[in-house]
């Protein structure tokens, strides 16, 4: 009878031993998956298609692009508390 009890123990830290070893191994593979998931975006690694059809139109903002800075900006230093005031 205590040689039967005995070998169960002993199987089910055998057991036990077995599914933690497998749970770690599950959660180091889960780890990398996500630190390469979410690894910083390095300048340069990344290729970016297309290009601009008009490149001449970037060169002098418009109105409309001033008119817009202009609001970012004044919203931009209201939220830090800081009084924007245009030219």
């Amino acid at each position: 009878m205590e040689y039967s009890v005995a070998i169960a123990y002993l199987g089910l830290l055998l057991v036990s031993g077995v599914l933690l070893y497998l749970i770690w191994r599950i959660m180091k593979r889960n780890q990398e998956s996500i630190m390469d998931g979410n690894a910083p975006a390095i300048a340069g690694s990344d290729e970016l298609g297309g290009q601009a059809k008009d490149k001449s139109q970037f060169d002098e903002p418009d109105e409309e692009a001033l008119a817009e800075m202009a609001d970012v900006l004044s919203s931009a230093a209201e939220a830090q508390g800081i009084q924007y005031e245009d030219d």
